[in-house]
């Protein structure tokens, strides 16, 4: 089985982005035919780049999230693959605000499970935004997710989400093997912490971590770090993209995981425990 990250300077274009996704789609299963496939996408993969009211806009369309869905589920279908889209803007029940969510679908074009985002990006940056509040119009998520696959299990995240590692304790607790980060980081935190904590994230929970990502300047002016990367569960950087939109591949493998676990059991003799507050 091959894990795959695919890399995308998302523009506030749907059907732009849409293309740019099977473009990298074709590069990849024509390259491994044979195999199975597991793909993640970045964060805000089929509309970023445009003001933040846009995509409250697009989640408020009455067809919004059966459009991006069924866009979605219909790549996964056409290549045969195991497709974690990024994240989409799902109109939460308040109206007024969005889940970013997390979407995988099966290579049957079946959604096997969703993730709302759980840590809003709410900082001050020293770039030229200055400070961010994704809390303005997107609603957090309230409880954690573990696909099922019949090869392997998939823990979601989102961005942000990378500085808290309860989280990623409680996903490995709940049968993760491999762990997705999909992620638009901007430049200044992406250079100081984004390879670090990808790979600690890995180590401490002895899971693949994939994390595909947005980079580019984007059509607001927003610039986000790429170095799209795939870890494997010892901490090593099996592949990874710095620039420019692209796929990165490497195999699974489920006895080399098996036995850095078996060699080194940390779940078995971690003594804390953890929870999600509601």
């Amino acid at each position: 089985m091959k894990l795959s990250a695919i890399q995308l300077c998302s523009s506030p274009n749907v059907a732009e982005n849409l293309i740019s996704i099977e473009n990298q789609l074709n590069v990849l299963i024509e390259r491994d035919k044979k195999c199975k496939h597991i793909v993640a996408l970045p964060e805000c993969c089929l509309f970023f780049g445009g003001k933040e009211t846009q995509q409250l806009n697009l989640a408020q369309r009455n067809d919004s999230k059966e459009y991006l869905t069924q866009s979605l589920a219909r790549l996964a279908k056409q290549y045969q693959i195991t497709l974690v889209a990024g994240t989409i803007p799902v109109l939460a029940p308040c109206g007024n605000k969005f889940f970013n969510s997390s979407c995988v679908f099966s290579p049957k074009g079946e959604i096997l499970g969703q993730y709302n985002k759980i840590h809003l990006f709410d900082v001050a940056v020293d770039d030229n935004k200055n400070s961010y509040l994704e809390s303005r119009y997107t609603q957090a998520g309230d409880s954690i997710t573990v696909v099922q696959t019949p090869e392997t299990n998939i823990g979601l995240t989102v961005c942000f989400d990378i500085r808290f590692p309860s989280l990623f304790q409680e996903l490995r607790l709940q049968g993760a093997d491999i762990i997705t980060v999909p992620s638009a980081f901007t430049c200044v935190t992406g250079k100081a912490h984004w390879q670090a904590l990808l790979q600690a994230r890995a180590i401490e929970n002895q899971v693949y971590i994939v994390a595909p990502a947005q980079e580019g300047i984007h059509k607001n002016g927003r610039e986000t770090w790429g170095h799209s990367m795939i870890i494997s569960p010892w901490g090593e950087i099996l592949c990874s993209l710095e620039q420019g939109e692209g796929i990165i591949t490497t195999d699974f493998k489920q006895t080399e995981l098996t036995t850095i676990r078996k060699n080194m059991p940390i779940l078995i003799q971690n003594q804390f425990k953890t929870y999600l507050k509601t």
